[in-house]
């Protein structure tokens, strides 16, 4: 869970240091964002945004998917939502010491805001890609994809939910493949 959380804060293959099931949620963490650029539906969901965001659409898609997922979390998990979120803000606060500077620094705001449980609303996913159009300097109009998010709410939805099958595969294929490699 720490590793596949921290993944995007950690640069190259600098994670040597983490204990084995760390380095193993990073290295899950990639090959799921490998597969998921390349997936032939995602790649549709990001033709649906690319003309007006360009090389953003594919964080767009991910916010997206995010969204989906809370919305229909009771469809993939027994464990309530509310319940399975507060159980990820408490395992990273359990371990903020080994956490890179980056996800310290958000960590805060994102238990704060409780952003995980909150993709599952509008207003989060606006408030999410408010903050992302920020840092970019408004330059990716990120602010403006809400609008996307409620006219293409249904094809999006569908996008999601055909991946999702596919993803929750290939992940336990991977996951399969590690435990597999550590008892070699």
């Amino acid at each position: 869970m720490i590793g596949n959380f921290i993944a995007d804060h950690i640069p190259g293959n600098h994670f040597e240091h983490f204990d084995l099931e760390i380095q193993q949620g990073i290295f899950l963490h990639r090959q799921i964002d490998t597969y998921t650029d390349k997936h032939k539906i995602t790649r549709k969901s990001k033709r649906r945004l690319h003309e007006r965001y360009r090389h953003y659409d594919g964080v767009i898609i991910d916010i997206f998917y995010d969204h989906f997922l809370a919305k229909n979390w009771h469809q993939y998990s027994t464990i309530p939502l509310a319940v399975y979120v507060q159980s990820v803000y408490q395992l990273l606060e359990q371990n903020i010491d080994i956490l890179p500077e980056k996800t310290k620094e958000l960590l805060p705001f994102m238990v704060k805001y409780n952003w995980l449980y909150n993709y599952q609303f509008f207003e989060g996913i606006e408030s999410v890609l408010k903050g992302m159009n920020r840092r970019t300097n408004g330059k990716s109009k990120m602010d403006l994809a809400i609008e996307d998010l409620h006219v293409l709410y249904t094809e999006l939805e569908e996008d999601f939910t055909l991946f999702f099958e596919d993803l929750r595969a290939f992940s336990s294929d991977k996951i399969l493949e590690i435990n597999q490699n550590n008892k070699s």
